[in-house]
């Protein structure tokens, strides 16, 4: 049955792969920068980096756990603008860490810390955007989550605007326009649906739904995708825009599948969850992932491969930043 799945899958997103084929396809430009990366990249320079993450990592996330969704999140919206380059850290007037985009956004924290570490052992030798690639998975192993192998040798971005971080989908974009932010970032179909499910864990401020919770597209009305007794337990938790709600309300603290369960249930909390379910285009694949969680955990491990090897710099693109805040001077 497995297998099968598997298969369907496949089958489903292979016109998606012919079609990227015979048009000019960004993610060759992804894939050229990528093949600069190596597992080994650090072996002789810093070798104990990847220790130092994980022993830090393991230390964050054992004092609050939220912070493991909080690093997976800052990830993603650094590979979203501009590649994953780092940019997201830089911390100056109209970078992409000071735009509204960015207001949630937590773990800058626990980066500088592991930063500090890093530097200390092995100066001016890894990158910030290597360090939270790192942070990343080791923060998803730590709720449960799989494990992969990292390729490092990114350089860090010397530029960062605010209006750029505008662009990073906030939970109420249509399909269409998650396929074509991801595309345009050499990301596939199946990478949109199997990264959607970090939302397994993690949360967000009640601020984020409240269209939803009583006026969806301006009509006085609630968001009639959502099951009727999911909205009244929102709308009890969410008095305050300032309030914060689980993105999974079933098994919030556990990396799993559940995520996708919640959507065949109506359950999903962001308008872009919920609407991959009820989209011909995504809706098979929720299926598949839901009713098996080795297979999301597999593919998990793939899409965030992809994801960090997305337009990246690599050789003198970029520079190793001696503080993650602040570009060299």
């Amino acid at each position: 049955m497995e297998l099968s799945l598997s298969f369907q899958i496949l089958m489903l997103l292979l016109p998606h792969f012919i079609m990227a084929l015979g048009s000019r396809n960004p993610a060759l430009t992804t894939m050229a920068a990528a093949d600069q990366l190596s597992l080994d990249y650090y072996a002789r320079t810093c070798q104990n980096s990847e220790a130092i993450v994980d022993r830090k990592i393991k230390h964050w996330v054992s004092k609050d756990y939220t912070l493991a969704a909080s690093l997976i999140r800052l990830h993603f919206h650094d590979c979203a603008v501009r590649g994953c380059d780092g940019s997201i850290l830089l911390n100056h007037w109209g970078s992409e860490r000071r735009a509204n985009a960015s207001e949630t956004l937590r773990g800058f924290e626990v980066i500088d810390d592991i930063k500090a570490e890093v530097e200390k052992k092995c100066p001016k030798t890894v990158s910030c955007a290597d360090i939270l690639t790192a942070a990343a998975r080791d923060a998803t192993v730590k709720i449960g989550g799989p494990f992969w192998g990292n390729k490092y040798g990114r350089k860090d971005g010397r530029t960062s605007l605010a209006k750029e971080a505008e662009l990073v989908p906030a939970g109420h974009e249509n399909v269409t326009y998650l396929i074509e932010f991801f595309q345009c970032r050499g990301l596939s179909l199946l990478d949109l649906v199997v990264l959607s499910g970090s939302h397994t864990v993690g949360r967000c401020t009640c601020d984020a739904i409240q269209q939803r919770l009583y006026s969806f597209n301006g009509t006085g009305r609630p968001d009639p995708s959502i099951d009727a007794r999911y909205l009244n337990f929102l709308r009890r938790k969410c008095q305050w825009a300032t309030e914060v709600v689980e993105l999974d309300a079933t098994t919030p603290t556990t990396f799993d599948s559940m995520y996708y369960k919640n959507l065949e249930k109506k359950m999903g909390l962001l308008s872009t969850d919920q609407w991959l379910y009820s989209d011909s285009r995504t809706s098979p694949i929720v299926k598949a992932l839901a009713t098996q969680q080795m297979l999301f955990y597999q593919q998990f491990a793939v899409s965030m491969v992809n994801l960090a090897n997305s337009q990246v710099l690599t050789g003198n693109e970029g520079e190793i930043r001696t503080n993650c805040n602040f570009v060299n001077p």
